[in-house]
């Protein structure tokens, strides 16, 4: 959040200097994009090669949503992207690897505003790096006999996110180009735009990514292409002044414990994970016509001392798509209600404080225990916002409070445990933003 907060005072003083300038032209934008990297675990496909053992596949795929706002050639953007690699198999077990990153993004325009749009830029970033060796599927039909035995095999992470967002960290660039071309959509001021980026990513400090003795920097490193959706508000479409796409960081807290797990812990001889859990999360709204839609994304971490040699986290992920009404609006300060619907995730992870170095922890992986379901969410929320104008050509910065209530539409299970009662409940978010 510091790093956002450094942009965005460099933001000021650029827009400053455009303020002098003419016929300026905005645009902001929300859009969604997939796609796939080319990576290379390299030190542990040494590793493998000196045991006469194939190596593992490369390239990930990608999905992940961002926002850019433009002003005359000047680009700015967020992005959050959520990277899964391709399954590989060892006796009993399958291998994988994930990475979660967060950019943001300062580019130039090529061409002047108009359908067709070709950019240049380069991200700045951190993420989040998981690289797993396991058993079975993640699902269990006796949560007693997996807290008995939670040894599955290993999982080993960097800036690990499931114990909250603020863990994000390294080091992570980009530089790439982006392409689109927008399709007007009839009766509305909105574009539906066809996105493209393509160029490579990659990790700038060598060894910035070592886990139990090998480096993982390839995994975070390579060339990319993704192609996309976006929907888009050009400023010389727009009847409303207040009418724009906005984005907003937000932190708060869910009123929840684990109170059905934490029994389960208890009588296992596990420590209970007793604290109210914090969510970090990225939202973008757009508003026009008093209509509000757009998507949120935030993470809940609740984390602590399992027993002296293992530490637990309990991870939720929720991604929702946001559609409401402004109620009331008095200058800046705004008013309004949204309904939501969208995925979740709950994860459960016990994760030895132990485990070795390569190659003997790949020889004799069991050390760690972890469970996942997912399924469907809703919520609803109540909105107060306060818009603070930089001035009349330039973004506003929006002081925002969220506050509702979320309704699991699936059971989410860890064996004969529903975990949905632990899901459902109040939350309460203060976020920042800018729109223009």
């Amino acid at each position: 959040m510091r790093g956002i907060l450094y942009v965005l005072l460099l933001c000021l003083c650029v827009t400053g200097s455009l303020r002098a300038q003419e016929n300026l032209s905005e645009r902001s934008t929300l859009y969604f994009l997939l796609g796939s990297s080319g990576s290379n675990i390299r030190d542990f496909n040494g590793m493998l090669s000196e045991k006469g053992i194939s190596p593992l596949r490369g390239g990930y795929k990608t999905f992940g949503l961002g926002y850019q706002y433009r002003l005359t050639d000047f680009i700015l953007g967020f992005e959050l992207f959520q990277n899964n690699g391709t399954n590989s198999y060892f006796r009993d077990y399958t291998l994988d690897h994930r990475t979660t990153r967060f950019y943001l993004n300062i580019g130039y325009s090529l061409t002047e505003e108009g359908r067709f749009h070709l950019i240049h830029y380069m991200s700045l970033g951190a993420g989040y790096l998981n690289f797993q060796m396991l058993k079975d599927d993640r699902k269990v039909a006796d949560l007693g006999s997996f807290l008995e035995q939670p040894s599955q095999g290993f999982l080993i992470r960097r800036h690990d996110i499931q114990r909250g967002s603020s863990n994000l960290g390294g080091f992570l660039t980009e530089i790439g180009f982006q392409f689109g071309y927008d399709l007007p959509l009839p009766l509305l001021e909105e574009n539906m735009g066809i996105l493209g980026k393509f160029g490579y990513s990659f990790s700038p400090f060598e060894g910035a990514w070592e886990m139990n003795g090998i480096t993982f920097d390839n995994l975070q490193s390579g060339a990319f292409f993704r192609l996309g959706a976006a929907l888009s508000m050009p400023d010389q479409n727009l009847f409303f002044p207040d009418a724009g796409i906005g984005v907003h960081f937000f932190y708060g807290k869910t009123f929840r414990n684990p109170e059905r797990l934490n029994t389960y812990l208890q009588e296992n001889g596990w420590n209970p994970l007793g604290k109210t859990p914090s969510n970090l999360g990225m939202k973008i709204l757009g508003e026009n016509r008093r209509w509000i839609y757009g998507v949120d994304v935030f993470n809940i971490a609740n984390s602590g001392q399992a027993s002296e040699d293992y530490h637990q986290t309990l991870n939720s992920v929720r991604v929702y798509g946001n559609y409401g009404y402004q109620l009331y609006k008095r200058r800046n300060l705004e008013m309004g209600v949204i309904g939501g619907i969208g995925y979740g995730n709950i994860r459960y992870t016990l994760e030895s404080k132990n485990k070795p170095d390569f190659p003997l922890l790949f020889e004799e992986p069991d050390f760690d225990g972890y469970l996942r379901n997912n399924g469907i969410m809703s919520k609803s929320e109540v909105l107060i916002s306060y818009s603070m104008p930089l001035s009349k050509n330039t973004f506003r910065f929006v002081y925002s409070l969220h506050a509702g209530y979320e309704v699991p539409l699936s059971r989410y299970r860890f064996g004969e445990v529903s975990m949905a009662n632990y899901l459902s409940g109040p939350y309460f978010q203060l976020g920042l933003g800018l729109r223009p």
